[in-house]
């Protein structure tokens, strides 16, 4: 029999190996590559040349998926094989754990593609906090997240930019918009937006009480200027304010912050923390571009919820998950189900578990 921890290591890539055949669907990806290679053969395909171009680098994308998905499952016939071998010959283990090393990281390499695929998932990321109401005790909460975050991104050297920060009367924050930079870092972080709640003992409270405090975040992707969203200036209310606290590093004497209000959605958008007020103005039409994005990447991620019929609503306005610091200690995630009770760890900015089943999560739906 095989030695129980490399059972274990074998058990838990079969797992996974199981999640990415059912993410993957092949029969849907060949049907698809069918249907391309049809319209691909039609007299007419070359007539417009931008279009045929979009088919052709389509299919060979799914074309290549296609093939690196069957030298996976080769790969796992192989590890099969080296197992049942192993069973009869104990000296073949070395050849079995060298197949497992090339197994995992196949994996691990195609769970990547499959669960970071989107248009903009390897795109920089703009998070916004906003506390819910509350006051101190949500402002706090605010600032705890803020740092929840912060300390991830500092975890995988991703550095971190204050692009608008507005402090809290007594203490946290009121609105705080933060840029995260790095490979994949909006298809890691996307699915944190929504509403967080935290139940604790307040130390605002001389009574010792218990409360329960809300904020919420916003991810968006930084985009390039050549994304199809319209932003009609008519449609803009654009103020200009004096930079100042933290996140003002360059507080002067000009009006160099600027705030945009998109009048239709009634998004607002600030940042103070460059050096002018073009550059300001520059970088806030392009959080406004990213929101825009988000809100329609959000409303078809509902769709698909709709059509799926069985997942929980994740709207704008519902909790996606809860940290408990008392009377017990918990973190939960209320659509995966995944929980902690490490608390001060994920506070600490350990939250990679969390992303990557939000990530299998909703590439299931």
């Amino acid at each position: 029999m095989i030695e129980y921890e490399l059972k274990v290591k074998i058990d838990d890539l079969k797992e996974k190996y199981e999640d990415l055949i059912e993410i993957f669907n092949l029969e849907k990806k060949e049907k698809e590559i069918k249907e391309l290679d049809t319209i691909m053969m039609k007299p007419e395909f070359w007539g417009d040349q931008e279009e045929a171009k979009k088919i052709s680098k389509k299919s060979q994308n799914l074309k290549d998926e296609v093939e690196e998905f069957k030298k996976l499952r080769n790969s796992f016939e192989d590890l099969e094989i080296a197992i049942a071998l192993y069973d009869e010959d104990p000296q073949m283990i070395e050849q079995v754990e060298e197949i497992l090393k090339d197994v995992e990281k196949k994996i691990n390499e195609f769970e990547l593609k499959m669960l970071l695929s989107d248009e903009y998932d390897n795109a920089n990321a703009f998070l916004t906090i906003h506390p819910g109401a509350g006051g101190t005790e949500s402002q706090d909460w605010a600032s705890m997240l803020l740092r929840m975050y912060t300390r991830w991104a500092e975890k995988h050297d991703y550095p971190v930019e204050t692009l608008d920060f507005q402090e809290g009367e007594e203490a946290g924050i009121k609105n705080v918009t933060i840029k995260i930079s790095g490979s994949f870092v909006y298809g890691k972080l996307k699915y944190e937006t929504g509403v967080h709640r935290l139940v604790r003992i307040s130390p605002f409270d001389a009574n010792g009480r218990r409360h329960t405090s809300f904020a919420s975040v916003s991810v968006m992707p930084e985009i390039d200027e050549e994304i199809n969203i319209e932003i009609k200036l008519e449609d803009l209310k654009i103020d200009t304010y004096r930079a100042g606290g933290a996140g003002g590093q360059h507080v002067n004497k000009t009006d160099s912050a600027v705030r945009i209000t998109h009048i239709p959605t009634g998004i607002v958008v600030a940042v103070q923390n460059e050096r002018s007020q073009h550059q300001n103005k520059a970088t806030a039409l392009k959080i406004l571009k990213a929101k825009l994005y988000e809100i329609e990447h959000q409303k078809m991620l509902e769709e698909k919820i709709k059509i799926r019929g069985d997942v929980k609503d994740i709207s704008w306005g519902n909790q996606i998950r809860s940290y408990v610091l008392y009377p017990y200690t918990l973190v939960k995630d209320h659509r995966t189900n995944y929980e902690t009770s490490n608390a001060d760890a994920v506070l600490d900015g350990e939250i990679d578990e969390f992303l990557e089943e939000e990530l299998l999560f909703f590439a299931k739906i």
